[in-house]
């Protein structure tokens, strides 16, 4: 059952006086419910409420967080663009029962990572290996990991603000120290349009200013949870095939490169400067496979094209409905076939 707070410890929460809060119940705008005669809220409606209403300014530390004892899951703290969040469910299916060690080699957003984490399927004595060659983003990864109440501290400061002024002006800086860059990418991807990653021939963030209306800037509550997860985490600025380096026979390998363009025109591939073509796809395949002959259970999601078929000819080959977001055209958008390759 969801706990239940009080006033107090929603104005704890909140970092606001219970004079606020009770105002703010009153009036309706947070949810409320009168249970024996005494208020009563629940911790998701009031995440709800936070969220649509911009508190970013709000920095809920960790002591606190830990004090209203509140479970807590991690989820990814950047939207990204093939995120897999959507694709979980229908993943369920193909995830390994048993396994050692895990290591996911793209790990982009980690919404693979932190349902397995949150699941419980990580717990133990195995070893967690986090690699993508993506700079900016192992980056946060690690000062995360380091001291999140530092990067909550300065990302919840005045200077990132959701103006489109402040955006590029925020594009155009190139920050030397590590808590800075991290609050930096973060703020960029939560304003940017459709949060997407994307960068130039110079590794440069080109993504336009979104211009939405209240994107939660700093979800310090997520955050902290993201730094407790990642605590027993090896996090890796290395390209796919550090993984050979590390996997040993029994270990779970989870790739989600980027996909196999459908067509000529519908080639995004650029997370870094160095583009993902078809000679990456051949090489990520030799990986796939030397990993197989280990002994190694391996998962691989790409697009359903003719060349990702043939590459792993003779695997276990699953199809799955994901919806596609992302397309210039409105026709190119919707649900379309994905698929799902396996060695066990």
């Amino acid at each position: 059952m969801d706990k239940l707070l009080t006033i107090k410890d929603v104005a704890e929460y909140l970092q606001m006086s219970k004079e606020k809060v009770y105002k703010l119940a009153q009036q309706g705008k947070i949810p409320v419910s009168r249970i024996e005669n005494q208020w009563r809220f629940r911790l998701e409606k009031v995440d709800a409420w936070l969220e649509a209403n911009e508190m970013s300014s709000i920095v809920i530390t960790a002591q606190e967080s830990a004090a209203l004892r509140i479970p807590t899951r991690a989820e990814p703290f950047l939207k990204w663009a093939g995120g897999k969040g959507q694709l979980l469910r229908q993943y369920g299916t193909f995830f390994p029962k048993e396994f050692n060690n895990f290591l996911e080699p793209f790990v982009g957003g980690g919404a693979v990572f932190f349902h397995l984490f949150n699941s419980g399927r990580l717990q133990g004595k195995k070893k967690i290996f986090l690699i993508d060659s993506n700079e900016e983003l192992i980056n946060c990864y690690l000062v995360i990991k380091e001291d999140v109440e530092k990067l909550i501290k300065i990302l919840s400061s005045p200077k990132f603000i959701n103006t489109e002024e402040t955006f590029y002006k925020i594009r155009a800086e190139e920050p030397k120290d590590k808590f800075e860059r991290a609050a930096r990418t973060i703020y960029l991807n939560k304003t940017c349009f459709n949060g997407l990653y994307r960068v130039n021939s110079k590794g440069k963030f080109n993504v336009p200013f979104g211009g939405y209306k209240n994107p939660l800037i700093c979800n310090s509550r997520n955050l902290i949870a993201v730094s407790s997860a990642l605590q027993n985490v090896e996090i890796l600025c290395d390209d796919f095939d550090r993984c050979l380096k590390l996997a040993k026979k029994e270990d779970f390998i989870y790739f989600d490169p980027p996909y196999q363009p459908l067509n000529k025109t519908s080639s995004f591939t650029s997370y870094t400067k160095n583009p993902f073509r078809e000679e990456e796809q051949r090489k990520l395949c030799q990986v796939f496979r030397e990993l197989d002959k280990r002994g190694c259970k391996v998962m691989l999601s790409n697009s359903d094209t003719p060349l990702i078929r043939k590459l792993y000819k003779g695997f276990r080959i699953a199809i799955v409905q994901a919806k596609r977001a992302i397309n210039c055209k409105a026709s190119g958008r919707g649900e379309i076939n994905e698929l799902v390759i396996l060695n066990y």
